[in-house]
């Protein structure tokens, strides 16, 4: 699987008007929440590369192309990457999906429910100057009401933006701090950066882009993941993983105002073989974790959801499905 993610900060900028484009036939009937998205690899020589449309399975088991979406990413050159596959990201509840629209290489959102196709306001739906369409990244809040967008430009001066897809709301900050997730509500987000000591610091800004939480975090913090921000916007949930492949994971909680890391408790699920992609908190007490299993020879066969108390580390599966085969890459919600 070809999966990396850089994550994108919130932001502050003028508000535009979004259009409203009628979705194909095939995505009009997709009631059904995402589970995840997937390229086909094709052999080209002695390797793969992507290859079909971009594809959504659904939770009812159903299959809907993405026919208007870019597969292969164009670079600041205009030349197309035929071995790379162009960004894509789904909401955490599945609900909505963003990527480059083929007809004119602008950022779209898509609504699974309704099947409309949502163009992202002003200059956001374009790409910079200078910048090629895997020069940045997207992701959802949990319920796809707000997207951002992490620009990967040399100097990092470009500022990064979160878009309200209500009210069209563009906000902006520092492009040099990198974006790792909002919370369960959307109205704060967390971002990272390495400062000139080389240490982690971590950031929360509100809706409006005004920092409220900043601090230089411990090394338990930093150098695992994932994270997670709570909806009190200083509250993170970190996973534990050591590198001893059957030891369990384990899940601490950090508290950015107090500075204080909670004790760790022991994550329930099955170690062997099963490794934790994404953490997220739910609107309350709860987190949503989404793991991994690989086969015999690593390569990641199968995806499960669980909802976990924090406090005990119980591990309950809400869901879990078997990924196609002879994949280039997929994305699970929240990616």
């Amino acid at each position: 699987m070809i999966n990396s993610r850089g994550y994108a900060a919130l932001a502050l900028a003028a508000a535009a008007s979004s259009i409203m484009i009628a979705a194909p036939a095939e995505a009009r009937t997709a009631a059904s929440p995402a589970r995840y998205a997937w390229l086909d690899g094709c052999p080209k020589k002695d390797y793969t590369v992507p290859c079909g449309d971009w594809t959504l399975t659904l939770r009812n088991g159903k299959h809907v192309a993405l026919k208007d979406a870019v597969v292969h990413p164009r670079g600041a050159d205009g030349k197309t990457d035929k071995e790379a596959s162009a960004p894509i990201a789904i909401s955490g509840d599945g609900s909505s999906v963003g990527y480059f629209r083929e007809s004119d290489n602008k950022l779209v959102v898509r609504d699974l429910a309704g099947g409309s196709v949502r163009t992202l306001p002003g200059a956001t739906a374009k790409l910079p100057k200078g910048l090629g369409m895997n020069d940045l990244d997207l992701a959802f809040s949990n319920s796809g009401d707000k997207l951002f967008i992490d620009y990967f430009d040399a100097a990092s001066k470009l500022k990064s933006v979160v878009v309200d897809l209500t009210s069209s709301k563009v906000t902006r900050i520092n492009g040099a701090e990198v974006m790792q997730g909002f919370s369960p509500d959307g109205a704060y987000v967390l971002t990272s950066r390495i400062t000139a000591d080389n240490t982690t610091e971590f950031a929360v800004y509100d809706a409006d882009g005004q920092e409220v939480e900043s601090r230089v975090v411990p090394q338990v913090v930093s150098n695992n993941a994932p994270v997670a921000l709570n909806d009190d916007g200083k509250t993170v949930a970190v996973v534990i993983t050591g590198p001893e492949t059957t030891s369990r994971a384990r899940l601490r909680t950090y508290d950015l105002s107090t500075d204080t890391v909670s004790d760790a408790v022991k994550l329930s699920y099955p170690p062997e073989a099963e490794y934790p992609n994404r953490i997220t908190w739910e609107s309350g007490d709860g987190l949503t974790l989404w793991t991994s299993r690989t086969d015999a020879e690593g390569t990641p066969v199968a995806a499960v959801q669980r909802r976990v108390n924090p406090d005990t580390g119980a591990a309950v599966r809400q869901d879990s499905f078997k990924f196609k085969r002879g994949l280039w890459t997929w994305w699970l919600p929240g990616d």
